[in-house]
């Protein structure tokens, strides 16, 4: 009776070892395709942060389009500075005569780049 050998069932225990490699490697799989698809995603650039063809950045020179009142037909040019940014509108630093500035939140859509005001005149 010690001379006969007992069967120990290794099948088993080698399939799941091999289910349990075939799972692991199908899940690193999906996530390289995900990423192969999803990185040129991030490559994108950036949205314009305006609706405006000119896009405005913190520094930029800009033209002011000001109207003193809203049932006004004059429409004042003033130079001024971008300060910061945001969805909907831009802060610009406005000069005063007395070497002081204010800064105003405006519409996108009242600014003109002054490099633009710069060439039409030429």
């Amino acid at each position: 009776m010690l001379d006969q050998q007992i069967d120990c069932p290794t099948k088993p225990k080698t399939s799941a070892m091999i289910m349990k490699l075939f799972q692991i490697t199908l899940v690193v799989l999906v996530l390289l395709i995900n990423l192969a698809v999803a990185f040129p995603s991030w490559a994108e650039s950036t949205p314009s942060l305006t609706p405006n063809p000119d896009y405005f950045q913190v520094g930029q020179k800009v033209i002011w389009l000001y109207k003193p009142r809203a049932d006004s037909s004059d429409i004042q040019r003033i130079p001024a500075e971008v300060v910061k940014l945001s969805s909907k509108q831009v802060q610009i630093k406005v000069y005063k005569h007395n070497h002081e500035f204010v800064n105003r939140w405006v519409n996108p859509n009242k600014l003109e780049n002054s490099q633009k005001v710069k060439d039409s005149v030429r």
